[in-house]
């Protein structure tokens, strides 16, 4: 059973950092491109950053660029988005999306919340 779980969200003043992780299971998680995404209330899915397999190459939203990084850790089987400077608009519920382009499959996380306000 493929599985994505996030954690590491919650409420963080601005200026402050969190650490959200995505934990995988159920697939090879060395073979998908991995990506963070956020969503508010009545807004698209949006991209925050992706990681490529192997980790060789990463691609973060100019939103957040300078701020946030993705890493991932193949042997764990989890993806990190490192968030600093957190700012107010960065508040949204947080994805984590496993795609294999090649299979056609993609998978998603429950989502864990962030929220960013003092």
């Amino acid at each position: 059973q493929v599985q994505l779980v996030e954690s590491g969200g919650g409420l963080v003043q601005p200026g402050g950092s969190l650490r959200l992780s995505c934990t995988a299971s159920g697939f090879t998680f060395s073979s998908y491109a991995m990506s963070w995404y956020r969503q508010t209330p009545g807004t698209e899915r949006e991209l925050v950053a992706t990681i490529t397999r192997l980790s060789s190459s990463t691609n973060i939203a100019d939103s957040v660029k300078g701020r946030f990084t993705i890493s991932r850790d193949d042997a764990k089987g989890t993806v990190y988005l490192q968030m600093n400077s957190l700012k107010s608009e960065d508040t949204a519920v947080y994805y984590c999306r496993a795609d294999r382009q090649a299979l056609g499959r993609i998978y998603w996380g429950q989502g864990t919340q962030v929220t960013v306000s003092s």
